[in-house]
């Protein structure tokens, strides 16, 4: 059994669904293993994971559309202390999750045909958020 282990680094600009698919299955596709697990950690409390469609770019607003509905800015929230944005977004991580476990086959994600990895910034403003990616196997 082997383990790898990197951080990828994702530039953020405003509210949004951002793929890293391609840099995670990269990164996979170099460490050689044939079958394992892949988990993808995101290291913040404002912003999240989720596995979604990457064909249609109207899913993609849907989801923002539907978080923010959800969770709204006036929503009338205590915790306030980074701006109207700040407890909304820890409310849609809850929703969508930090983490992601993705199994291995033959080398390769298995991903379903119109599947890809987001990261969700659900902050108003930029952000440099951690992803973590950990693959164990043989």
């Amino acid at each position: 059994m082997r383990q790898s282990t990197t951080t990828l680094e994702v530039s953020t600009t405003c509210r949004s669904l951002i793929e890293i698919t391609r840099e995670v299955v990269r990164w996979a596709a170099d460490q050689q293993i044939d079958t394992g697990m892949l988990t993808v950690f995101c290291r913040h409390t404002s912003a999240s994971l989720l596995i979604q469609e990457n064909a249609a770019r109207e899913v993609r607003s849907d989801i923002l559309d539907w978080l923010d509905r959800v969770a709204p800015e006036d929503g009338g929230w205590a915790h306030d202390d980074e701006g109207p944005d700040d407890m909304p977004a820890h409310l849609k991580a809850i929703l969508t999750g930090v983490s992601l476990s993705i199994p291995v086959v033959n080398g390769h994600l298995a991903l379903g045909t119109w599947q890809g990895i987001y990261l969700a910034e659900h902050r108003a403003r930029p952000h440099r958020r951690q992803v973590v990616l950990h693959l164990i196997g043989e």
